[in-house]
Formats: C-alpha cells, sequence, structure tokens
C-alpha cells in the first residue's frame, strides 16, 4: 500500500497584544515540514547504488528506492513475465519455481560483484516445508534488467531426495535455503550467510568476482536447529569496534507472530558468533525432537526491539495513533559520507491486518560496542551536545524485554531528575557520560546508549529521545520526552 502522508509544526505566537502598549510587529517562523512516501516491500534488503540512491529488495520481488530515506519509489511489486528488473521470469525461473512448488520469490539480497556486474541471490520455497531452493541472477545495472545463472543450493523435497553431498536432507540439522545475506568482509572476501528455521543459519565463502560458492554443499553451520523460529540472517561490519554484527529475526512474521530484531557479533565474518551476555549462538538451538521452541530461543540474541506503542499522553496531538507490530526482517546501512548507521526493516501496525510498510531508523553503537536503534523514524536528525536542561524531564518508557510474544511493549512515565534519579513508574539513576551518550541504572542492571533529539511522528513535535541496552541482560530500551523542544 502507498500513501503519501505531511506532518508539519507550526510555531506557536503567543502573545496577548491587547496587553501591550502599541501594537507589534512578529513575523511566524517557518514550519517544519517532513513528508513520507511510504512503499511495502517484505524483508527489504537495501543496496547503495549511483547517484546517491538507495534501492531495497524484498520478497514477491518488491523493488524501491530513495535518495533520503524517508520517500520512496517503487520499481517493481509482484512477480510478473513483463517485469523490467527479471524478465520473463517464469521462463528464466521455470527450474527454481518447479523445485519449490512455488509462483514466488521470497528475500533476496543484491551486492556489487567485484567486476562491476550486479549479483540477486533469490530464493523460492513452498511455504509449508523447507523445500526451497537459492540461485544467482546477474545484471549490468542494479535495477536490473537480470539474467538467470541458475540455482545454487536446494533443500530436498522429500526424505528420500539426497543434498549435493548425496546424503539425505535432514530438515532438522540442514538449512531450508532461503532468506541470503551477501557481503564482502575486511578483507574482501565475500560471503553469504543463509538459511532460517529447519536446521538453522549457514555461512559459504564466495567468489567475487562471479558471485558462485567456493565450497560445495551447505557451508558451516553458525546457529539454529530443529526448527527454531530464527530467520532473516544481515550482517555488517563496524570499523570501530573491530566487530561483524549479525541481525536476526525471531518469532513469527505476522502481525500476532511476535517478530522482534535480534543481534550477536563476531570478530570474524563466519563466525563464532556471542550475544551481549556471553552465549555462543551455535548452542542456540531447539530440543532434540522439538519444533519452534520459543522458550529455548527467547534465551539467546540481544533483543533491540519488538512491537511497541508510546501511548498518548493528555495535551499531546495524535491521540488516534497506531502500535507497531513484528517488526523485522532489516537490513543495515552505514552511510559513508555522514558515517550514519541506519536499520532498514518492515513493520505491520496495530489495528491494520496484515498490512506492512518500510521504516528507516538511525543506529548506533553504544560504549559496550552493542548497536542502539533510535525510538523514531529517520528524519534527517544528527545526535549532537545536548545541555542538561533538555534531557531533563519527563518520558515515555518502553522495556522490549527479552520474550517472543505478540503483545506490544506499551509506554510507562518516568523523569529524568536533575540529581540523577530516575522516579516515576521506573526507579534508578542515570548519568550523562559524554556529549550526547547516556547510562541508566535499574535494579542493579546498567543500560548504555545514547541521547538523540528526534521528530515525534505522532506527537507533531521534537523532543529529546534516549535508546540503550543492557549487556548483561540482553534488553533494550527507550525513552521519548514530553515536552517539545525547539
Amino acid at each position: 500500500m502507498k500513501r503519501k502522508a505531511g506532518v508539519c509544526l507550526t510555531a506557536a505566537l503567543c502573545l496577548a497584544l491587547s496587553a501591550c502598549q502599541a501594537p507589534v510587529a512578529l513575523q511566524a517562523e517557518e514550519p517544519v515540514t517532513y513528508t513520507f512516501e511510504e512503499v511495502s516491500v517484505h524483508d527489504p534488503s537495501i543496496v547503495e547504488g549511483e547517484n546517491g540512491e538507495y534501492y531495497i529488495f524484498g520478497s514477491h520481488m518488491a523493488v524501491a528506492k530513495t535518495s533520503d530515506l524517508m520517500n520512496w519509489e517503487s520499481i517493481n511489486q509482484g512477480v510478473k513475465q513483463n517485469s523490467k528488473v527479471i524478465p520473463k521470469v517464469y521462463d528464466q525461473m521455470k527450474e527454481a519455481f518447479a523445485w519449490s512448488h512455488s509462483d514466488t520469490f521470497w528475500a533476496p539480497d543484491v551486492v556489487q560483484l567485484k567486476d562491476g556486474r550486479w549479483a540477486m541471490y533469490y530464493c523460492n520455497c513452498q511455504g509449508d516445508a523447507p523445500v526451497s531452493c537459492l540461485g544467482l541472477a546477474i545484471a549490468d545495472e542494479i535495477a536490473g534488467p537480470y539474467t538467470n545463472q541458475g540455482l545454487l543450493l536446494k533443500s530436498g523435497m522429500e526424505a528420500s531426495v539426497p543434498d549435493e553431498d548425496g546424503d539425505l536432507y535432514q530438515s532438522s540439522i540442514d538449512p531450508n535455503v532461503v532468506d541470503p545475506v551477501v557481503f564482502y568482509d575486511q578483507e574482501e572476501r565475500l560471503w553469504m550467510i543463509y538459511g532460517p528455521y529447519s536446521g538453522g543459519i549457514f555461512v559459504l565463502e564466495m567468489d567475487p568476482y562471479t558471485g558462485l560458492p567456493l565450497e560445495k554443499g551447505y557451508g558451516k553451520k553458525l546457529l539454529g536447529g530443529n526448527h527454531l523460529r530464527i530467520e532473516a540472517p544481515y550482517v555488517i561490519y563496524n570499523e570501530q569496534t573491530g566487530y561483524y554484527y549479525m541481525f536476526l529475526s525471531f518469532g513469527g512474521l505476522d502481525s500476532d507472530g511476535g517478530y522482534n530484531i535480534r543481534v550477536c557479533r563476531s570478530e570474524h565474518p563466519d563466525g563464532p558468533y556471542y550475544d551481549s551476555m556471553g552465549n555462543e549462538m551455535i548452542d542456540c538451538k531447539g530440543p532434540t525432537g522439538s519444533a519452534f521452541s520459543d522458550a529455548t530461543a527467547q534465551q539467546y540474541g540481544t533483543k533491540l526491539m519488538g512491537g511497541y506503542k508510546f501511548l498518548w499522553q493528555e495535551g499531546e496531538e495524535g491521540e488516534e495513533r497506531k502500535g507497531y507490530l513484528s517488526p523485522g526482517h532489516n537490513s543495515c546501512l552505514l552511510e559513508e559520507e555522514s558515517g550514519k548507521y541506519f536499520i532498514v526493516y518492515h513493520t505491520r501496525f496495530e489495528r491494520s491486518g496484515e498490512l506492512h510498510q518500510v521504516r528507516v531508523h538511525q543506529m548506533f553503537f553504544n560504549e559496550d560496542g552493542w548497536p542502539v536503534i533510535a525510538p523514531y523514524r529517520y528524519t534527517g536528525e544528527t545526535a549532537e551536545a545536548y545541555s542538561d536542561k533538555e534531557v531533563v524531564g519527563s518520558y515515555k518508557w518502553i522495556d522490549h524485554g527479552r520474550a517472543i510474544t505478540a503483545e506490544m511493549q506499551t509506554s510507562v512515565q518516568v523523569q529524568l531528575n536533575k540529581d540523577g534519579t530516575l522516579s516515576g513508574d521506573v526507579t534508578g539513576t542515570w548519568t550523562r557520560t559524554g556529549d550526547n551518550q547516556i547510562a541508566l541504572e535499574v535494579d542493579g542492571k546498567t543500560y548504555k546508549g545514547v541521547l538523540l533529539k528526534q521528530w515525534d511522528e505522532d506527537g507533531l513535535k521534537y523532543v529529546m529521545t534516549f535508546t540503550a541496552v543492557c549487556s548483561q541482560t540482553g534488553t533494550a530500551i527507550w525513552g521519548s520526552g514530553l515536552q517539545a523542544l525547539n
């Protein structure tokens, strides 16, 4: 669904002219205006193109582009024979559709090869069983047209079908070959990580010139097994921290599925990966003979966000606001010129069925080197040095917790007091640790994060926000100020 929304903030002129001795001529400030051109791209994987434009590729061959990360232009929606992205798609991809018993595509990824060509790693799946395939298509331009190069990996149609090594496919330990992410490491080696649910998440090294695997078989397992609900791996490297960060979506993608975004990290692209609590992710697997054990899965991964809602407070705009449900299947972006990091994901909404849209939030790395996500969507803001006067005050507080749950986490109210205490529905202490860094201690647990002045899209005002993660518990908190800032 595509729509255009405009929001504006007008300076209030609070003068009682009748109380003045003489008329005073005043000129109102120019209103702040933001527009958002929305787009529905499920499982958005972001890629930098040319001329300052960014492209997202998603399931069902949805493709869109933007130059400001706020306004999106749809390039393609739906699998169709005359698509400019993959022309004659039903002819080119006949083998993929036949193997997977499917007529659509799942989440792809696109990367530029060393020879300048663009490689699309596409995947198809039956959906109600791990009957899937993963292939490669090549184009000279990022938006296509792409030409199929054939299938690279298959998951077995039935237990009697052997895998590439001649062994029988076993869905509890072998991967469902979908959801690829392809990335370069610091040595310019190319890697592909893939494989939700079923047997887990795997990694393969790829040829950076041909885009083909450098080894046979499924590769090395990184985590998962026995059909844990974990999917959508995405990896980004941070040169300052020296870590590769693998983002994952836990739970189910439906509006009541409890989708949530988690992260782990490694010093090497092919692992081992650890969460902030020190758990090695290879141990994240369901009990033998089990399936979809959320109780097991939710013990792993540092949870950055799940469903949430900042509740309306009397006196604010936006009384009829909607909460966010099942945010997930994210990708990430480092904007080289500004040094800003972003997280791009799809989300569903309260009272909106399965409608989904793309959202982009700025992302930071805290004092311990863990990512934290800004509470509100990006509107061009930059973290600056903030005064105590801007920070002290009342906030809406959201604790994302650790659970895989369909329940939205709703805000409670807290005060960041001048004396460094927290009061209200949450008690503890807080301290400034830099121009825009903050640490908050609650029940003996310390959350470290970032302060950021943001546009509250529902409240139609600028507010101070904070976003922080507790390494000990692997949980995230958000704060949104009640008072409007200039």
